[in-house]
């Protein structure tokens, strides 16, 4: 493996691991907020009790999400030496104001787990909000420098070197507002899911009292209403996003729908692989205009195509398949999470054993979800680190040792996962949620 792929490699398998725990920061805290104004709102203890919970496996989650994160910045100046140039010199700012969206959390999740018994209901409130804001405003900051990537501006390259640098026209870049939204979105969702599976298992568990059904059913019911909703927002953010693509990445969005020849009224393709050699598609289902219309907002609307396009700047054309993945783990988590609610609603009956069965698999389907979304947007900027201003092959470090490395960072990661399941099964062990519901009458969900 040459030394190009194997700090892609490297990095890569760091992010995939850091991006369950940030993922998971951002998206719990919304969670605790919502159970926060529940209780408050009903006055139903049930709701501060799964706040309570909440924020002590937050915890855990963030006590494995600094330190991954810290590893991942660091081996943006061990692997990418010639990206940090740019950065920096043009996108220093968004990691530097990131320190103090980690201080607003990291001090308002302090005031919120020891002191909020002590707070009137409106400032036990406003707390744990700032430690939701805290921790989407660091999602979207280290996001920023992510959409950068994709559309670099504020800074000029003249006779090899970066002049007239502006650092908010950077920061303000083309694609912040699209992808931060959607990174948001996509964390929310995957926050209330991970919920949602939880407590679908517990549900599942035969012998449980009428307090404890009640407790996890609106536990449930919550997860499922705030997953689907951002499910649905994910999705229209979706439209904005192959608008954006097509704008500014246009290879990007050929590749991801595999579309070859430039042409209006283009397909949306369904399935099916990208075939290099001969410049099809081959197995997919196409639904006619659409692609234009997503991507333009027109169904006569013209839609580049790869072979518009040198080949070595190609992106790999498996982010067809990735892209795939996604949006169609994103549908189906929809309709996981809506057609539950309806029958609910509808027939006001207690969920089916399969359906809870089901129900589970939505936690780890949003992190899937998660990981193809972040793989394809990096790997579909290919060959470029830096969006047509620098190849991945310019940044990349020309150190020959990062096979140890890889095999080192890789241990870490396995005994970390390891050391989480392990800590949250034993705490959870020990302090289960009947002796806190003890004394209460079940309520319907």
């Amino acid at each position: 493996m040459d030394t190009v792929t194997l700090a892609r490699a490297l990095f890569g398998s760091s992010m995939a691991f850091h991006i369950i725990f940030a993922t998971l920061g951002v998206g719990i805290p919304l969670m605790i907020v919502v159970a926060e104004i529940l209780y408050h709102v009903k006055k139903d203890p049930d709701y501060s009790t799964m706040a309570k919970r909440w924020t002590r496996g937050f915890a855990i989650i963030l006590g494995v999400a600094i330190p991954s994160g810290t590893i991942v910045g660091a081996m943006l100046a061990l692997l990418w030496p010639g990206f940090m140039e740019y950065v920096g010199q043009v996108i220093a700012l968004p990691f530097q104001v990131e320190i103090w969206a980690f201080f607003l959390e990291a001090l308002f999740m302090s005031i919120y787990v020891y002191a909020a018994d002590r707070l009137p209901p409106l400032a036990r409130i406003v707390s744990v909000i700032f430690v939701a804001i805290g921790a989407s405003a660091s999602a979207v900051l280290i996001t920023d420098a992510h959409a950068w990537m994709n559309t670099p501006t504020g800074f000029e390259i003249v006779n090899g070197e970066i002049v007239n640098v502006d650092p908010w026209a950077a920061v303000l870049n083309p694609s912040i507002w699209t992808t931060a939204g959607h990174v948001l979105l996509s964390a929310y969702m995957t926050g209330a899911f991970a919920v949602a599976s939880v407590a679908a298992y517990k549900l599942l568990r035969r012998n449980r009292s009428a307090v404890e059904y009640a407790y996890h059913g609106k536990a449930l019911f919550i997860a499922l209403l705030i997953g689907g909703i951002m499910s649905v927002g994910t999705a229209v953010n979706g439209h904005a996003t192959a608008q954006m693509l097509h704008h500014y990445q246009p290879e990007k969005l050929a590749a991801a729908e595999g579309l070859f020849e430039t042409q209006s009224r283009a397909p949306l393709a369904i399935g099916g692989t990208a075939d290099a050699e001969s410049r099809t598609l081959n197995g997919s289902i196409e639904i006619p205009w659409l692609l234009s219309f997503l991507a333009t907002n027109s169904f006569d609307g013209v839609v580049r195509g790869l072979n518009d396009f040198p080949m070595e700047n190609w992106p790999p054309l498996q982010v067809h398949t990735l892209f795939n993945l996604m949006v169609g783990i994103g549908t189906l988590l929809i309709l996981m999470a809506f057609a539950p609610i309806a029958y609910r609603l509808l027939l006001k009956r207690t969920y089916p054993r399969w359906t809870l069965l089901a129900l589970v698999a939505t936690g780890p389907l949003a992190m899937i979800g998660i990981e193809t979304g972040w793989i394809f947007s990096c790997t579909g900027r290919q060959p470029w680190t830096i969006y047509h201003v620098q190849r991945t092959s310019e940044a990349a470090t020309q150190s020959e040792s990062l096979g140890l490395l890889f095999v080192l960072f890789i241990g870490i990661y396995v005994f970390l996962l390891i050391v989480t399941v392990f800590a949250m099964r034993f705490y959870f062990k020990r302090h289960p949620v009947l002796p806190e519901l003890a004394g209460r009458e079940a309520t319907p969900t």
